[in-house]
């Protein structure tokens, strides 16, 4: 596969997170079937582990399979590479390659560090040191013609307690009420009962493809993109369960994270029900969008690590949400930026998000929103599998 159609994959990948929405960069070493209706009844499977579904796992042992794509992808990001830096073709399994058994050692290590050092548990990871780059840094830069000297704080005279740490100047509740005003209240967000998007997807270099999004209270949201041969890639949250499928795609069911990300998307109320969707809120250290301050809140959704969403200071408005994917090595980033807030009866809807990983970006344009109009449940429901091809004897 060259590198402009593994471009084009990745981003197929990201809209499953993003936009309805679960993201997956990395090949799969093995897919994840949806539960037929029979099945639901019955009491769910115990999920497997790595070394039940892949051959010589040795260090990563115990990692459930649906964090396994995203823990190869944390390690690739990491250095900045693809899957055949350490692996051999198809062939995973084998040792052939130098660069894996010293993964193996490298992930022993950063272990041993989390484990033993109170200090920095939980925070060395591969990225720690290798920032993008197979090789790590191993000095400090010099300093350039742009240095500057850090900021020394007022000196403290020895035991003498540090200043207590300046508390926000505004509550969680002061930072939701305005998100809520600056939309158009929460009356005008709970009249909203449906909207269909009507845009492009902009995946950088120039290539575009048109995208239709469409959203029904409470929680149901499917994106439809059209590729450029014609075929549809669909990401979907039904009310309970999220799908990716396409055309001539067979059906697959959200893994727990992908399905959180999903969720998240398809409440199209979610600015009323900010505090009922995410515990744990808390405002944190106000940071910079460009040149625009923003407040910071901090929250979580059941079993998911914490995320952030950024509101503007001055308008009220939310402009960022970074949440993350654990992995067995770390957490994995997405990064959606809202903008071109525009009215629509009554409500402001972003036209423009920018969603973004570490490994790749991309644009979606809306050009028109309607609101309130009909749609039927049936748009949201996984297509029925393919039945098997009937195999004909040969003729005598």
């Amino acid at each position: 596969m060259n590198r402009k159609s593994k471009g084009f994959v990745f981003v197929m990948a990201l809209l499953a997170l993003a936009i309805g929405a679960a993201l997956a960069g990395a090949q799969a070493q093995s897919g994840t079937t949806q539960q037929a209706p029979a099945q639901a009844a019955t009491e769910a499977p115990k999920p497997k582990v790595s070394e039940e579904v892949f051959k010589n796992i040795q260090v990563l042992k115990g990692v459930p399979e649906e964090q396994w794509q995203a823990t190869m992808q944390y390690m690739a990001t990491s250095l900045g590479v693809e899957c055949n830096f350490c692996h051999v073709g198809n062939a995973r399994e084998k040792d052939d390659k130098k660069q894996k058994q010293v993964a193996r050692k490298m992930i022993e290590m950063t272990r041993m560090l989390n484990k033993d050092v109170p200090e920095v548990e939980g925070h060395v990871t591969c990225y720690s040191c290798h920032r993008g780059a197979q090789e790590p840094v191993f000095t400090p830069p010099v300093a350039d013609e742009n240095f500057a000297p850090p900021a020394r704080g007022p000196a403290v005279a020895e035991g003498a307690a540090p200043a207590a740490p300046t508390a926000p100047q505004v509550t969680v509740d002061q930072i939701i009420e305005k998100y809520v005003q600056a939309l158009g209240g929460a009356e005008a967000i709970q009249k909203i009962t449906s909207r269909v998007s009507k845009g492009a997807l902009e995946m950088g270099g120039g290539r575009q493809s048109p995208i239709e999004i469409y959203a029904k209270a409470p929680d149901k949201r499917i994106s439809v993109m059209r590729q450029p041969n014609g075929r549809e890639s669909l990401t979907a949250y039904d009310g309970k369960m999220g799908w990716l499928g396409g055309t001539g795609q067979p059906v697959r069911e959200m893994n727990t994270a992908e399905t959180a990300a999903a969720r998240f998307d398809a409440d199209l109320h979610f600015a009323a029900h900010v505090k009922k969707s995410l515990v744990q809120l808390r405002v944190v250290r106000p940071e910079k969008i460009g040149d625009r301050e923003m407040n910071v809140v901090i929250g979580r959704m059941k079993g998911q690590p914490p995320m952030r969403l950024y509101f503007d200071k001055e308008t009220g408005l939310m402009m960022r949400v970074v949440r993350f994917v654990e992995t067995a090595l770390g957490r994995l980033p997405t990064q959606i930026d809202y903008a071109d807030y525009r009215d629509a009866d009554g409500v402001k809807v972003p036209f423009r998000w920018t969603i973004a990983r570490p490994n790749g970006r991309f644009t979606i344009q809306l050009e028109a929103v309607q609101q309130n109009v009909r749609i039927d449940d049936a748009r949201f429901a996984a297509p029925p599998a393919p039945a098997p091809t009937e195999q004909k004897p040969p003729t005598p």
